[in-house]
């Protein structure tokens, strides 16, 4: 496994990369491809917070746990990615073919909290990747492996652009094209 560290706004030691990699590399029989970690560490209102997103053919799996000792987020992390990956490995091994999943190139948390003042609109970030086609399930399994609220894809079935999205009462929706 391939390990990135990124520390912001933080000075952390080399022992506690050490402990994360040593930690994280445990989750490597989980995958059979070369699979690449990277863990974010940060510091936000007196809790200390990792952040892992792990990256193996195609599939992206993120995670991420704040507790008031790093250590201990380290540890809460592996345990949260290790509960996902085991939640849906038998849907990753059964369902989905081989490439099913397309990674986003710098999938990023993203803020909508509006500025104080609303002029003209601002685009602060664009993303751009390529869109496979998927079917339904596929594309709601990998917003569920993201940890996001909504996945845009293009939907086998139909041929159409699409986005799933999760509802507020637990189930899912589904945006498409008439196109």
């Amino acid at each position: 496994m391939k390990f990135t560290f990124t520390d912001k706004k933080v000075n952390l030691p080399k022992s506690l990369h050490n402990y994360a990699e040593k930690k994280v590399g445990k989750l490597d029989r989980y995958f059979k491809n070369e699979a690449e970690a990277n863990l974010v560490f940060s510091v936000e209102k007196d809790r200390n917070k990792v952040e892992l997103t792990i990256r193996s053919g195609g599939t992206i799996l993120r995670v991420a746990e704040s507790t008031s000792d790093m250590f201990a987020s380290v540890d809460a992390a592996v345990t949260s990615m290790e509960r996902q990956l085991r939640k849906h490995k038998t849907r990753l091994e059964k369902r989905l073919r081989q490439g099913a999943f397309n990674p986003p190139e710098a999938a990023e948390e993203t803020s909508f909290v509006p500025d104080a003042e609303e002029g003209e609109f601002q685009v602060v970030r664009t993303k751009k990747f390529p869109i496979k086609p998927m079917t339904v399930d596929e594309a709601i399994l990998q917003m569920n492996l993201l940890g996001h609220s909504f996945y845009a894809f293009k939907n086998e079935d139909s041929d159409a652009f699409a986005v799933v999205y999760r509802r507020n009462d637990g189930g899912y929706g589904l945006i498409e094209d008439e196109g």
